[in-house]
C-alpha cells in the first residue's frame, strides 16, 4: 500500500469536483470514473477512498491539461477547516516547530498525495514535495496543489508576518505564474519541489497557542489514524493481528495461516498492496513506539519490549531508521505535548 491510499473525509473530493464544475465541467464529467455523485460528497460521515480523488484529479487535469494552474488554484482553498481535527490541532500548538513535527507525524489525515517532509537546511525551514510514486500526468498538478495548500495553511495558522522566502518547482513554467499565490519568486525546472521559510520562525509563538487543546487534538488524530489504517485490505488485517501480539510477534507464515492463504498467495496480495509484512512490522511498531514514548514514562527499555525486542538496541537502531533520532531524544522533542497528557 502506497502511502497516501487511506479513506478520508469527502471534503477534498467535493471541493475538487466544484472546481471542476466553477470551470465548466458538469458533476458527471468531474466524477466519472468514481461510482460517486455530489450527494455523496455532502455526507459528513462519508468516506471516500484516495483513488476515488485521484481519479477526480485526472479529470481535471484531462479537461483542462497539465499546465494551466488549476493545481495553484485548487491548492488555494484548502483551509485549516478542510482538515478538521487536524488543522485544530495545528494552529493550537505552541510554536511551528510543534505545529509541523505533530503536522507530519498525522499527515495522512490530510489529503497529501505527495511525500512532503520538512527539512533544517543553512538557517532555512524546507518543506520538499515528491510526487514520484505518483502517476506522471498527475504529479504537476498535485504538486502545485501541495504547495499552495500549505501556503494556504501557514497563513492561516503561524504567527503574522510569516511568508516563504523562495519557492522551487521540479517542473517547467506553465501559463499561469505562481509567485503571487504563494508570495515569493519560483524557480522551475528545480531539482526538487520545495517551499522555504527562514528558519528562525520555528520558535516563535503561535497566536492560538493552547497547550490543552493541543493534547486533545493529538490524542484525537492518532485515534483516527489508526481506526484508519485498520480498516485497508489485508494490510489492515495483518496489522490488527500484529497488534494483538506484539510482544511476541507472530512470523509472516503464522499471519498467513490464521487468514487461510498460503505463504506465497499472502506475499504476493501484500506485494500489489504495494508493502509487506516486514514493512507493515515495522509501521505498527513505529506508531505504537510513538504512543507509548509520548504519553507515559515507561522506560526504554520497557517500550522497546512491549514492541516485540529481545534488545533494547535493536529498539534504539530501528527508530533510528524511522526518526533519525533516538527514542530519548524524541521523547524529549515531544516534550510539551506529552507531557500535557
Amino acid at each position: 500500500m502506497v502511502h497516501w491510499d487511506l479513506p478520508r473525509t469527502p471534503v477534498s473530493a467535493l471541493l475538487l469536483a466544484r472546481l471542476g464544475m466553477e470551470h465548466g465541467l458538469t458533476a458527471a464529467d468531474a466524477l466519472a470514473g468514481t461510482r460517486l455523485r455530489l450527494d455523496d460528497l455532502t455526507d459528513p460521515k462519508a468516506e471516500v477512498s484516495a483513488r476515488q480523488e485521484l481519479a477526480i484529479v485526472a479529470n481535471l487535469v484531462d479537461a483542462y491539461g497539465e499546465d494551466t494552474g488549476l493545481g495553484l488554484e485548487a491548492g488555494s482553498r484548502y483551509h485549516l477547516t478542510a482538515y478538521g481535527i487536524w488543522g485544530f490541532m495545528l494552529v493550537s500548538s505552541p510554536t511551528p516547530r510543534n505545529a509541523v513535527e505533530t503536522a507530519l507525524r498525522y499527515v495522512d489525515l490530510t489529503f497529501a498525495f505527495c511525500e512532503i517532509s520538512a527539512q533544517e537546511r543553512d538557517g532555512e525551514l524546507l518543506f520538499v514535495l515528491d510526487a514520484s510514486d505518483l502517476p506522471r500526468p498527475l504529479r504537476r498538478f498535485l504538486l502545485e496543489r501541495e504547495a499552495a495548500a500549505i501556503r494556504t495553511m501557514q497563513r492561516e495558522a503561524f504567527p503574522e508576518g510569516v511568508r516563504p522566502t523562495r519557492a522551487a518547482f521540479a517542473f517547467p513554467k506553465g501559463r499561469t505564474a505562481a509567485d503571487d499565490l504563494l508570495g515569493t519568486s519560483v524557480e522551475y525546472d528545480a531539482a526538487e519541489t520545495v517551499l522555504a521559510y527562514d528558519g528562525s520562525v520555528l520558535d516563535a509563538p503561535m497566536p492560538q497557542a493552547n497547550e490543552h487543546a493541543v493534547a486533545m487534538a493529538i490524542d484525537q488524530c492518532r485515534d483516527l489514524l489508526q481506526r484508519r489504517l485498520a480498516r485497508t485490505g489485508l494490510s489492515g488485517q495483518v496489522r490488527n493481528l500484529v497488534l494483538a501480539r506484539l510482544t511476541d510477534p507472530p512470523d509472516a507464515d503464522e499471519i498467513a495461516a490464521t487468514l487461510n492463504l498460503s505463504p506465497r498467495t499472502f506475499q504476493r496480495r501484500l506485494a500489489d498492496e504495494g508493502t509487506s509484512f516486514r514493512a507493515l512490522l515495522g509501521e505498527v511498531r513505529e506508531q505504537l513506539a510513538e504512543v507509548l514514548l509520548e504519553t507515559g514514562d515507561l522506560p526504554v527499555a520497557e517500550v522497546a519490549r512491549l514492541l516485540g525486542y529481545v534488545e533494547v538496541s535493536s529498539f534504539s537502531q530501528a527508530f533510528r531508521r524511522w526518526k533519525g533520532i533516538g527514542p530519548r531524544e524524541w521523547r524529549k522533542r515531544a516534550g510539551p505535548a506529552a507531557q500535557s497528557m
